[in-house]
């Protein structure tokens, strides 16, 4: 059972910007925030030392990689990994770790990629590496309102995409599956298993755990994902800027880079135009890598191995349940629904991320912009828009395949054009989400603000621009 006092004295400590600023914060599965211990660590680290670029053979240099290769044997370690199955490439963030192997995929006609209706877009955007290489995409569909997808949906599609590009040829496909452990939008965890489904049918499984390592234990000695993209600002809030490509060796030994850069290369002529890539996962790695903060990542690993990942799961867990809980009790003076929620409506398979609509006492949809200007007033963070996860804000909304379609062949000009050509009310939805530095005051704050502002009131139509970013 995790220690409340605990947290309750981080909160007051290491996180006490939040309350001596007033400020609640509801947005970390936008990012995490850092504990003032870390930003400390990595004052002290670079004021007392000196560290240089680890391409060079020099003391600075040598000072420099020894803390790249320790922050790689610390995430290795995290994910309790071996090391002679799994290498460790640092990029920019899960995006960049997804990129990589979009660009790099041994795409072709037979070899299928397949992905959950319910992915963000970092994963959606490898469909344009298929295409490229004339490799169809299926997608999954998402089951309402509890916004999974099945076990046989998933076994289904998987099999029958590997059929078809087996079709007419010996050779087994090996196609692409991706998908997200936890939801970006609704906080749905997607089921580990299906990485040994889509390996026996010759799949290989890119896992996007960005959002779903920040509060639970992710065991690469018990699942096998052939790729997993992590983003550690999601984890523990600083340095922003680093993530990881964690890649089972086999399958990295499969992928060819359509470039070469510095970094990446034992030798290359530019007269003779040819290039040797380096033969370890520094391959991976463009030019020079982000070698003062990376670093930073151990500290943070460090830092959330001492407080416990289940006891975080276990915090954030709770305070989910009461989220949840007060949504479901918040009522107009009729009785109807202040909340419509999209996603499970308790705390059985699922994280502390959260996705609604407020309901006006007509059950018209309050516009999100209209949301976020009131909850900024009122100084609490969170996020309103698609999430970058158009799939699941299409399911919620019961948008069809035909629909989307001759949407995009008209001429819309703006958001608010392409909002009205769906005939849609509202941009989006509105998404709390809950992490380590969470209080129960946070979620009654919330709560009070949402029965305050929106109890038995028409809010006026929103002005405000759209600034969705998809």
């Amino acid at each position: 059972m995790f220690d409340q006092r605990t947290l309750t004295h981080l909160r007051a400590t290491e996180y006490g910007y939040l309350d001596e600023n007033h400020h609640v914060y509801l947005d970390y599965a936008g990012a995490g925030l850092p504990a003032r211990f870390q930003l400390a660590m990595q004052a002290e680290r670079i004021t007392s030392g000196c560290y240089g670029n680890p391409h060079s053979e020099n003391p600075t240099s040598t000072a420099t990689e020894e803390l790249l290769v320790r922050t790689r044997r610390a995430v290795l370690r995290f994910f309790n990994a071996d090391p002679e199955q799994y290498a460790v490439i640092f990029t920019p963030n899960a995006t960049g770790a997804m990129r990589l192997v979009g660009e790099a995929y041994p795409f072709d006609p037979r070899s299928p990629l397949v992905l959950t209706t319910d992915n963000h877009n970092s994963v959606n955007g490898l469909r344009e590496y298929a295409k490229a290489q004339g490799t169809g995409t299926v997608y999954i569909p998402l089951d309402t309102p509890g916004l999974r997808v099945s076990d046989q949906a998933v076994h289904t599609a998987l099999a029958q995409a590997a059929r078809n590009g087996r079709a007419g040829t010996e050779r087994a496909a090996r196609g692409l599956f991706a998908y997200p452990a936890q939801s970006n939008f609704s906080g749905v965890w997607h089921p580990l298993e299906w990485i040994d489904t889509a390996h026996s049918l010759g799949y290989d499984v890119l896992l996007d755990a960005a959002a779903y390592v920040t509060t639970n234990r992710l065991d690469l000695a018990v699942l096998q994902p052939d790729f997993v993209a992590v983003s550690w600002y999601k984890v523990f809030g600083y340095p922003t800027g680093v993530g990881c490509l964690i890649a089972r060796r086999p399958a990295l030994a499969r992928l060819r880079r359509p470039w070469f850069a510095g970094g990446t290369i034992q030798m290359a002529s530019a007269q003779g135009q040819w290039h040797r890539m380096t033969d370890d996962e520094s391959a991976f790695e463009d030019g020079t890598l982000n070698f003062l903060s990376i670093p930073d990542v151990e500290v943070g690993l460090d830092w959330i191995r001492g407080i416990g990942i289940d006891t975080v799961h276990d915090h954030v867990t709770a305070l989910t349940g009461r989220l949840l809980t007060g949504l479901a009790e918040l009522r107009h003076g009729s009785g109807a629904p202040m909340v419509r929620l999209y996603g499970p409506a308790d705390t059985e398979r699922r994280g502390g991320t959260v996705a609604m609509n407020f309901l006006d006492p007509q059950g018209r949809i309050v516009d999100e912009r209209v949301v976020a200007r009131d909850a900024a007033a009122r100084t609490i963070s969170l996020r309103t828009g698609c999430f970058c996860n158009p799939g699941a804000g299409e399911t919620v909304f019961g948008l069809g395949h035909s629909v989307l379609r001759r949407a995009a062949h008209d001429r819309l000009d703006t958001v608010d054009d392409y909002l009205a050509d769906l005939e849609l009310p509202s941009g989006g939805a509105v998404r709390v989400s809950l992490g380590l530095a969470s209080h129960l005051d946070d979620v009654e704050t919330f709560l009070e603000f949402a029965a305050e502002t929106y109890r038995d009131r028409i809010p006026e139509a929103a002005t405000l621009p759209r600034r969705l970013r998809c």
